[in-house]
């Protein structure tokens, strides 16, 4: 399994390597071709909010990451509480667990994370403001190249892996886990929406700050902050959701964190490998199917649970 799981991932590296220069040349032509509608679009909204830049701000960081939440997060409960459409519970990698989801235990899900959402993020979103312009004017006129966005990103995701990885770990600490870090546990097998059911000590610590460093480290435009925050929001919210669906990012690393809750700490990987935290991972089926799904059998049954030993 590591053999050919070795064998894939370099395969793939060296064809990425051997048409990357193809790659980004084809997307910077894109870049370029829209670089100058995006440019003068962003021109008129400064130009009509001149004086009132921070009403952008709260668009882009709160309003449209706020919809991509729980425009998503929507649709998957949709699923969870109706059950409907039926194919998708063949994609459910917890078999029997949320069938249909405890209406109880969902509301209290759903009450704690508007509160973590209107009285931790948007307050914590707001001093943000002030210390992102006292590094750069993240409204400022001009929009990033599109080898900055990608520098960015890149940065942005591996300082989040390394911060996410800590904090988290920290509150699995004994005395940090009974007092804060068990209630997201409580969902052995999540859903969705409980990607920031959280004590709020937690959610400041483990589910901010690790996205906020880096935007404010490079001194980052708006842009790059909304694009950041969505993309964070919704890979968030893809690992929670319980179901290995076709041609998304396996949610398979973190949905084990739940079951176990003694393995796979970080996003990525990257930590839990270096650090040694994802070895019983690494001896399940699980983990062969932490792939993405480029069809439509759900890997649970090509890649099936070994049958269970009986005396």
């Amino acid at each position: 399994s590591m053999r050919n799981t070795t064998l894939i991932q370099g395969s793939g590296l060296l064809l990425l390597l051997v048409f990357w220069n193809s790659v980004t040349w084809h997307l910077q032509r894109f870049w370029d071709a829209s670089g100058y509608f995006c440019q003068t679009q962003w021109e008129k909204l400064l130009s009509t909010f001149e004086g009132y830049e921070w009403i952008l701000y709260y668009i882009g960081v709160i309003l449209v990451p706020g919809l991509c939440f729980w425009g998503l997060s929507g649709l998957l409960l949709l699923v969870d509480t109706t059950e409907k459409p039926t194919f998708i519970s063949r994609y459910r990698i917890q078999r029997g667990k949320n069938e249909p989801v405890d209406p109880v235990k969902l509301r209290q899900a759903v009450l704690t994370v508007l509160f973590n959402q209107n009285f931790i993020s948007i307050p914590m979103l707001v001093i943000y403001y002030p210390f992102l312009k006292w590094r750069r004017d993240p409204c400022s006129r001009e929009l990033p190249t599109f080898h900055w966005f990608l520098v960015e990103m890149a940065f942005f995701t591996l300082l989040q892996e390394i911060l996410f990885y800590y904090a988290h770990r920290l509150f699995h600490h004994p005395m940090l886990y009974k007092k804060s870090h068990k209630k997201h546990h409580e969902w052995t097998a999540p859903i969705g929406v409980v990607s920031i059911y959280a004590d709020p000590p937690e959610h400041v610590v483990a589910n901010m700050l690790p996205v906020l460093v880096g935007p404010l480290a490079m001194g980052s435009h708006l842009s790059s902050i909304t694009v950041w925050l969505s993309m964070v929001l919704i890979v968030s919210i893809i690992n929670h959701t319980g179901y290995h669906l076709p041609f998304l990012p396996s949610p398979e690393f973190h949905d084990y964190h739940h079951l176990k809750s003694n393995q796979c700490y970080g996003v990525l990987g990257l930590m839990d490998h270096l650090h040694g935290t994802d070895t019983l991972f690494k001896q399940t089926k699980a983990y062969e199917r932490h792939v993405i799904l480029l069809g439509f059998t759900p890997l649970s049954e090509s890649i099936p649970d070994s049958p269970k030993k009986t005396r």
